[in-house]
């Protein structure tokens, strides 16, 4: 039997990096056959089609992946290629979709969001080009998830995912691949791999936190294997159901073992982190944190010290939300900076078109032309790259370069799993008072504009509107106020601040005037009852 009557399961509406539910929400029958079957649905059958399936090994993964298999084989793909043991990092399946010129693929992982039977698990759909589904296709697997009857599921033994090679399911190929040997061919055709084996050799000391995530096999294979750093510089190397208990987000609050080695006596020279399925990254030098907006904005302006972008580059995008740090330098490469809304997915057209070559988001995300999706791996060792050729610490590059450009004070306040009435009351209040925001004051800072960010496409002409919130105060401090579409439960409030100075460049609290603000303007305590965030980043 292959033919599998259904009915429509509310709730499997897409968000911003595909649908994202508690893992026993996927595991209730017909819940994840009925989403596959409307990707299916909605890109005009899978019939004589080739897909990338593979994920990031959190609870669930192995499962949904051989469910997957038996959906895509009843639907008629001629081929599908996974990854050894179903593990494969975002940036690699990205890699394969377009190195194989494949129909697609379909990715599960929830990210940067813990793992386990009560933790979460996500799923989402990657165009030929190797990026998340645009909106126009997102819409459309929903819209199918509301009127969908059937999902065809081949009956038939799981497949063994641990040999290499093809195998078939049905009648369709089953190719098992090795996930680290392509993308790791890619890294080396990107980045001056003899200059940071003499880095290495030289006795520079790296600490790269893998968080017990799909990154491990990755790190240790390129970091330790190829380009030869000691034995033991990748820690939690090895990917866990449940990320080893952890949250695996790239950050001080989570990667907080990472920021204690790195703060402290004896510290490595270079410590970095990425998260569950492999597209962030968090940097940091001996002593230095470098913020996901700072990290951007270097790497864009060194960008021609590495062989793939010696040429210079075609521009620079990053989200709204991220700090203008790209900005600046952009003006000063006589390039283009786009600013996009929230999500990768609108950075792929750009990279499509030619118009951007590098671009990042203040989540921790940063990436290029080499893939459409970000890359935690790849911006690690462009840093690696930047240091061997420049020769100095991360605190030297980074004093360097606010001296040039000066500098983006820049926080992100995250306020988990708030009662959703208080959180959308919140947003709500905001966004009514927009147009009456100028003018007015709070805690001693004036408003100068306020707005609802929209995105015109510039390729494709398309319109996003309700991007978040923007506030901008006299002086040039901003905020921006958004919801989250990466959480499961509540709902996450993102405050973003920043305030600009061309010559007070080590002094933090230049941001204590516009969170006092915002925290007024926004109600934070009459709405949701604290003014304190879970994570500060």
């Amino acid at each position: 039997m292959t033919h599998h009557a259904t009915q429509p399961i509310d709730g499997q509406k897409p968000g911003t990096s595909g649908l994202r539910k508690k893992t026993r929400v996927f595991m209730e029958p017909g819940y994840l056959e009925n989403f596959v079957q409307a990707i299916f649905d909605a890109i005009d059958g899978a019939a004589g089609k080739t897909f990338v399936v593979g994920g990031d090994g959190r609870y669930f993964n192995a499962e949904a992946i051989q469910t997957i298999l038996k959906m895509a084989s009843a639907n008629g793909a001629a081929r599908v290629i996974v990854g050894q043991n179903g593990l494969l990092s975002t940036p690699a399946a990205s890699h394969l979709i377009r190195l194989n010129g494949t129909d697609g693929g379909i990715i599960l992982s929830a990210s940067h969001n813990p793992g386990g039977p009560d933790e979460d698990f996500g799923i989402k759909f990657n165009t030929p080009n190797g990026g998340p589904a645009a909106e126009g296709v997102t819409a459309a697997i929903f819209e199918r998830t509301t009127t969908i009857d059937s999902y065809r599921k081949l009956d038939a033994p799981d497949l063994d995912l641990s040999a290499l090679g093809d195998a078939s399911i049905g009648d369709m190929v089953v190719s098992v691949v090795d996930p680290v040997a392509d993308y790791s061919a890619l890294m080396a055709s990107i980045f001056d791999f003899d200059a940071i084996r003499s880095l290495f050799a030289g006795g520079f000391r790296i600490r790269f936190d893998a968080m017990h995530a799909v990154t491990g096999p990755y790190a240790t294979a390129i970091l330790e294997g190829t380009l030869g750093a000691p034995a033991g510089s990748v820690v939690n190397g090895t990917p866990s159901p449940d990320f080893g208990g952890g949250h695996p987000d790239p950050n001080p609050v989570w990667a907080k073992d990472l920021m204690d080695v790195m703060m402290g006596d004896n510290a490595p020279d270079f410590g970095a982190a990425s998260d569950g399925d492999g597209d962030r990254n968090m940097i940091v030098g001996r002593g230095a944190y470098v913020s996901p907006s700072d990290s951007l904005a270097v790497l864009a302006a060194n960008a021609t010290l590495v062989p793939a972008y010696a040429g210079g580059l075609a521009g620079i995008a990053r989200s709204m939300p991220t700090s203008g740090a790209a900005d600046r330098v952009a003006e000063a490469l006589g390039v283009g900076i786009y600013e996009t809304p929230t999500g990768w997915k609108f950075f792929g057209n750009l990279l499509d078109a030619g118009r951007v070559t590098i671009c990042g988001e203040e989540s921790a995300g940063t990436g290029s032309d080499h893939v459409r999706e970000k890359d935690g791996l790849w911006a690690v060792l462009f840093w690696l790259n930047v240091l061997a050729a420049r020769k100095t610490s991360v605190a030297e590059i980074m004093a360097d370069h606010w001296k040039t450009y000066g500098r983006n004070y820049y926080t992100r306040l995250d306020y988990e799993a708030a009662p959703t009435e208080g959180a959308m009351a919140l947003i709500d209040g905001v966004r009514a008072r927009l147009g009456d925001l100028p003018g007015q004051s709070f805690a001693g800072m004036t408003v100068s504009q306020a707005d609802e960010f929209a995105y015109d496409d510039p390729v494709d002409g398309s319109t996003s509107a309700g991007q978040g919130l923007r506030i901008w105060f006299e002086g040039g401090a901003r905020a921006v106020l958004r919801t989250s579409g990466t959480g499961t439960e509540g709902t996450t409030i993102r405050c973003y601040l920043e305030a600009f100075s061309a010559d007070v460049l080590d002094d933090m609290t230049l941001l204590d005037g516009v969170r006092a603000a915002t925290m007024e303007l926004a109600g934070f305590q009459t709405h949701i009852g604290r003014t304190d965030p879970d994570v500060t980043t």
